[in-house]
């Protein structure tokens, strides 16, 4: 058995799209669109072969929190020091905040966290 895909609802789907289309090489589905529940959603996957549905319903619209209950993060692994500072400076430069890091953190993991368009934590690590 293995995690299929995780979804996540976004304010701006065109916009989150091409966010993890540029910065972590996902390749997009088409648009699906239920046009009687106002519902639109893309799948991205990944190099390694994970997905994540990013979704938008005309009426969910609620503020990410880093205490809110449920998911935390979504993690990339860069594969080395270099590659996870590289990517966070890019991030950075391009204008998306930082969180933390490059740090080694209490359980060894070389890591940045930086929050996309939207507020959502994601973290980069080795």
């Amino acid at each position: 058995m293995h995690i299929e895909h995780v979804a996540i609802w976004v304010r701006d789907l065109e916009c989150m799209k091409a966010f993890y289309e540029k910065y972590f090489n996902a390749k997009s589905n088409s648009l699906y669109h239920n046009e009687k529940k106002d519902f639109k959603s893309y799948f991205l996957t990944f190099d390694n072969g994970a997905r994540l549905e990013i979704m938008k319903k005309g009426n969910i619209d609620s503020q990410p929190s880093e205490t809110a209950l449920g998911w935390a993060h979504l993690a990339f692994s860069t594969g080395s020091e270099a590659e996870v500072d590289d990517l966070t400076q890019t991030l950075t430069k391009d204008g998306y905040r930082l969180v933390s890091g490059p740090r080694v953190t209490g359980d060894g993991y070389y890591e940045s966290v930086i929050e996309d368009h939207e507020g959502n934590l994601i973290e980069i690590t080795t």
